[in-house]
């Protein structure tokens, strides 16, 4: 056998990645800036394990192009419209200000118009994977300030199709900026109409068909097929391959194999992904940025400081409260991963100079290692900013009016707190009811969406968007207010599944006549529980003990009724 030319390279990567990603993780950073400081450890500024950055580009940015594909899957166009007013306006109002305000900034410094709509497009985005990351480990993606970022960032997201659109023809020396705009503007357009038409009248019936030979080595093969084919239509037509992926995402994400795919595809894109971040580290000078040292500072400070002061008055603008603004503002000051994208893409076409791009990635790796300061400087500022909570309804009814498909949980205690943690731990949104004023305020200071309101009331319900809701739990301790509650959704949107807790199965069953889709005892299951632990301990197998709890717990745990004389005549009764 032949020795692979890049053998060598390929095990460094690796092996740089193993040894250097994990220890952030362990810091409880992000795995992007791990990839980072890999690169400029083998890169040729540190130990120089790998020389020459340029022969991995090619490769790497099939990392950026699997990143855009995925970015369309999560873009249907349901998940737009819920959010349309935050995304479209706010969002918009943030890249265009901040772009505008960054690119004078840079053409006040001498920068050249196409370079300074370069930084202003690059430093105006912030960095989606670093962001979410943060809100779903710490369960704040339900919350306000966590949809309103999101929102935020699902524009730039969108922004970013221009943008790369723009980067050739800013390149190009006989395309004037305007023209240039344009153009991008209506490659962009053309992307997601295309999307939607294509998407509902072609893709579903070719995966239906794959899916149907049950495959799965096809399936992830017609996936990179759709991938890799939609880049190479689009870059024969003269735009970049990470737009055809783009659009190939959208097409998928109008598919009933959305889910399927992203799981199928989450390898290559994270591997691909961190081999770009690698590249790009390996392509920081750190002998430039020790020299400039002064001045990467300074534009640190002013971007965060900017960006941060930007985006709060513009929630400001748009009405939000004052505590949801200054979460969200500090949450987005830092620079994004597409922003090493741009200006990579600038250097190599000779937008911007060397010097230059060397320092505007410096600023936004830093930006990000900062963010988690400023993240807990922004949470303390909210805090104190945090408005009493209050019974009336218009306050609810106003900050949950951007929620749908989301979970109504009834009384907010130990148990309701712990439903809450398992929906955000999936991505799911909530909306929280309590009546304790004391513990409403302590949620609201961190952020939660808990709200102030009797969920027996068919106006409070309403005002919870009980008809955007996907499904109640009801986890009050008192059972009267637990079957009001239950009777209270029943009747006013009986669509809705309600799932409730109850103390025992006589409770259970009167809450099952009431109108609950599935009630959980809370005594008999754990019960149940302490029994399956004791099963195992004493060396009964892990399938006869899941068989046994199965069959205590079938038919609404109707083997457990017949113990109990008081239940027993009550389920006669019932029949």
């Amino acid at each position: 056998m032949h020795e692979p030319a890049h053998l060598n390279e390929v095990l460094v990567f690796l092996i740089a990645a193993v040894c250097v990603v994990p220890l952030f993780r362990w810091a409880r950073s992000s795995s992007v800036l791990g990839y980072l400081a890999a690169g400029v450890l083998v890169g040729p500024s540190a130990l120089a394990l790998v020389k020459d950055p340029d022969s991995v580009l090619f490769l790497a940015e099939f990392g950026v192009i699997f990143l855009l594909f995925t970015i369309g899957l999560e873009l249907s166009v349901e998940r737009l419209k819920v959010l349309r007013r935050f995304v479209f306006e706010l969002g918009a109002a943030q890249v265009v200000v901040t772009g505008f305000l960054v690119g004078a900034i840079a053409m006040w410094f001498g920068q050249p118009v196409e370079a300074a709509v370069v930084i202003g497009g690059g430093l105006a985005l912030s960095s989606t994977a670093f962001v979410v990351q943060m809100l779903v480990e710490r369960g704040e993606m339900a919350s306000r300030f966590g949809r309103m970022s999101f929102s935020i960032l699902l524009f730039q997201d969108l922004a970013i199709v221009p943008l790369l659109a723009l980067l050739p023809l800013l390149g190009s020396p006989d395309a004037s900026l305007a023209e240039a705009l344009g153009i991008a503007f209506l490659k962009a357009l053309g992307v997601v109409i295309a999307a939607l038409v294509i998407g509902r009248r072609v893709l579903r019936p070719i995966y239906r068909v794959i899916a149907s030979s049950r495959l799965q080595e096809l399936f992830v093969a017609a996936t990179l097929l759709v991938v890799l084919g939609s880049g190479w239509l689009m870059a024969l037509g003269g735009i970049s391959m990470a737009l055809g992926a783009f659009l190939a995402g959208l097409l998928l994400a109008e598919t009933e194999y959305r889910h399927q795919v992203e799981a199928d595809i989450r390898p290559f894109k994270g591997l691909l992904l961190g081999l770009f971040f690698m590249a790009v580290g390996m392509s920081i000078d750190l002998s430039l940025v020790a020299q400039e040292w002064p001045l990467i500072v300074t534009g640190l400070v002013v971007l965060m400081v900017m960006k941060s002061v930007i985006t709060v008055l513009l929630c400001l603008a748009w009405r939000l409260p004052r505590d949801v603004a200054l979460r969200v503002g500090p949450l987005l000051a830092q620079g994004g991963e597409f922003g090493f994208v741009l200006f990579g893409g600038a250097m190599i076409l000779g937008l911007l100079d060397r010097e230059t791009g060397q320092i505007l990635l410096a600023v936004v790796a830093l930006s990000m290692v900062a963010t988690p300061a400023v993240g807990w400087l922004g949470a303390r500022l909210s805090r104190w900013a945090t408005p009493q909570p209050v019974a009336g309804l218009e306050g609810l009814k106003e900050e949950t009016e951007d929620v749908s498909g989301h979970v109504i949980i009834a009384g907010f205690g130990r148990v309701g707190q712990t439903v809450a943690r398992v929906l955000s731990a999936c991505g799911l949104s909530y909306v929280a009811l309590d009546m304790d004023h004391a513990r409403v305020t302590r949620c609201r200071r961190d952020g939660l969406p808990v709200y102030y309101g009797d969920a027996c009331r068919v106006e409070v319900l309403e005002a919870a968007g009980i008809e955007r809701a996907r499904a109640a739990v009801i986890t009050v301790d008192r059972s009267g207010e637990a079957s009001h509650a239950v009777e209270a959704l029943s009747r006013r949107m009986p669509a809705v599944p309600v799932f409730v807790r109850s103390h025992d199965l006589v409770h259970a069953q009167r809450l099952e006549e009431a109108g609950a889709a599935a009630v959980v005892p809370e005594a008999v299951e754990a019960s149940l529980q302490l029994g399956g632990i004791l099963l195992s301990s004493v060396g009964v197998g892990t399938d006869d003990v899941n068989r046994v709890m199965a069959d205590f717990r079938a038919d609404n745990y109707a083997l457990l009724e017949d113990l109990d004389g008081k239940v027993g005549k009550a389920t006669a009764k019932r029949k």
